[in-house]
């Protein structure tokens, strides 16, 4: 919704100013003119940019608020309750700021005749374009109330992914963030008086112990131009990343890495069919949900292939031909694909396979954590270990040089 100031004269001839919120100029003056008759000036109010009026938090909504959004919007238009009603319902009583927001404005939005994936895509920058799509298709064919059912079991198997790789990773991100604090404390703190207490009794150090304190006083040393080339690193890493080859070389990559590049092979092909599925069931065209699909995907690569397969597609070429043609999806999918094009059952056979992969890469990543966590543990292992050991070695003699 835009704001518009205005300076208007009222039925009784008197002069009166004041705001109106419309999606336009045109609705503005005509919501004016339901109590003043002449507008003599409107124009539009510049919104104000600064840490007051930031909103705290991320932009991007989550699966889960997403899920359950549309979980309310099946069931209450079932009842026969109009959109734009339905909205302002479901934004009155949610608690997320940013939906609140968006919601309210695109009801009003609806009410003065507007589309509700046009109003949607206005308020929100925040919404995934396969939200958008999905209910742009839905509207068009009359099927609004199937597209957010169908969003609503694809957002919530999202989220559920999603929950399960974060619940996988959190204990070796714990391990390892601990790891660094306790090695950094040791470096700087444990390590220093230790050798400040042995030089001032004169004793020979062991080599074991001479090599900490020299780790030690090299990092204390040169701790700013570690960090400052480490700095340089990451900058150098995105700016190569964020042009066309090289966001092509890196995505090709995290596909070939061991271990994890099966994984990420594994989460763009669940991706993809659950995607799609989804498109296709709210009414998409082939051609039409791999364009939204390939806006969607997370790996460069897997976008580029999604992108190609929609041109082939329009020139009258089957889906499972274009897929064979692709690189780096994996043979099950294409063939199981294929075959759903074949029967005209595409969009089932996606969500099958969606959910296969699924399966696979929560499997494939339990299977990386498992192996992953005492490799952490053993090398945490071998490090305490010569701490200890360069620490207490010289101890024996210590009472010697007392």
């Amino acid at each position: 919704m835009i704001t518009y100031q205005y300076k208007a004269v009222s039925a009784d001839g008197a002069t009166v100013s004041g705001i109106v919120e419309a999606s336009d100029e045109f609705t503005a003056v005509s919501k004016i003119k339901n109590t003043c008759p002449i507008v003599l000036k409107i124009t539009p109010v510049k919104e104000k940019h600064g840490l007051l009026t930031m909103e705290i938090g991320h932009k991007k909504i989550d699966a889960k608020a997403l899920s359950v959004m549309c979980s309310q919007f099946n069931i209450i238009l079932k009842s026969g309750v109009t959109i734009s009603r339905c909205m302002e319902m479901i934004g009155d009583q949610t608690e997320d700021k940013q939906l609140k927001k968006m919601l309210i404005n695109s009801a009003e939005d609806v009410a003065e005749g507007n589309s509700v994936a046009s109003s949607f895509e206005k308020n929100c920058k925040g919404l995934p374009l396969t939200f958008i799509e999905t209910i742009r298709a839905g509207e068009q064919s009359g099927t609004l109330e199937r597209s957010f059912a169908t969003l609503e079991k694809y957002y919530e198997k999202s989220n559920k992914t999603a929950q399960k790789v974060k619940q996988a990773l959190s204990y070796p991100i714990f391990v390892i963030i601990v790891a660094v604090i306790v090695v950094i404390v040791v470096m700087v703190k444990v390590v220093p008086t230790l050798s400040g207490t042995f030089s001032d009794l004169g004793g020979d150090l062991p080599g074991i112990t001479k090599a900490l304190i020299a780790s030690s006083e090299f990092f204390q040393k040169y701790i700013w131009l570690i960090v400052a080339i480490l700095a340089a690193l990451v900058i150098g890493f995105k700016v190569l990343t964020n042009t066309e080859q090289g966001r092509i070389k890196w995505n090709t990559i995290k596909l070939k890495m061991p271990v994890f590049g099966k994984i990420n092979k594994l989460n763009g092909a669940s991706q993809f069919a659950n995607t799609m599925s989804a498109l296709l069931t709210a009414g998409l065209t082939v051609s039409q949900a791999l364009e939204v699909t390939a806006k969607t995907m997370d790996n460069y690569v897997y976008n580029l292939e999604t992108n190609k397969m929609a041109g082939k597609i329009e020139e009258g070429r089957r889906l499972g031909d274009c897929m064979r043609q692709a690189e780096y999806f994996p043979s099950t999918l294409t063939e199981m694909s294929a075959i759903g094009e074949e029967t005209g059952e595409l969009e089932n056979t996606l969500e099958t396979i969606g959910a296969y992969f699924d399966n696979e890469a929560e499997h494939a990543t339990n299977q990386a954590i498992s192996k992953l966590e005492p490799t952490i543990m053993v090398f945490l292992a071998l490090f305490a270990g010569f701490i200890v050991i360069s620490i207490y070695l010289p101890m024996f003699s210590m009472y010697d040089l007392m």
